[in-house]
């Protein structure tokens, strides 16, 4: 079992930043996938940001390349998205997800979930 809380979340204007951290707690952690997906106000959950624990390969989807950085802190064991320039149409609901097997994009691929945090960019 694998527990996944995340924070950091909040209220921010345009243009600005904001930093999401996910601790997650279980066994075995080492040799899940970690992603960041997010669902925004009448649309489905889709796939944010991606990475291992061992090796730190990235995966991030077009909309949020070269804004957001996926990373992790193996000591601690949390995964962080930073996300730089925010528009409007990043508000969502930010999710953390574990994957035993799958290391895409597809919701489905992912076993364990948080409770999301709200992501709120005013224009």
């Amino acid at each position: 079992q694998v527990q996944l809380a995340e924070s950091g979340g909040g209220l921010v204007q345009a243009g600005g930043s904001l930093r999401l951290a996910c601790v997650c707690t279980g066994r075995s952690l080492s040799s899940h996938h970690m992603a960041w997906f997010r669902q925004g106000p009448g649309k489905e959950r889709e796939f944010v940001a991606g990475t291992n624990w061992v090796g730190g390969n990235t995966k991030y989807a077009d909309a949020v390349k070269d804004r957001f950085a996926i990373s992790r802190d193996y000591v601690e064991s949390t995964i962080y998205l930073k996300m730089n320039d925010l528009k409007p149409e990043d508000t969502a609901v930010y999710y953390c997800a574990a994957s035993r097997v799958g290391a895409g994009s597809a919701v489905g691929e992912y076993d364990y979930w948080g409770q999301g945090t709200q992501v709120t960019v005013s224009s």
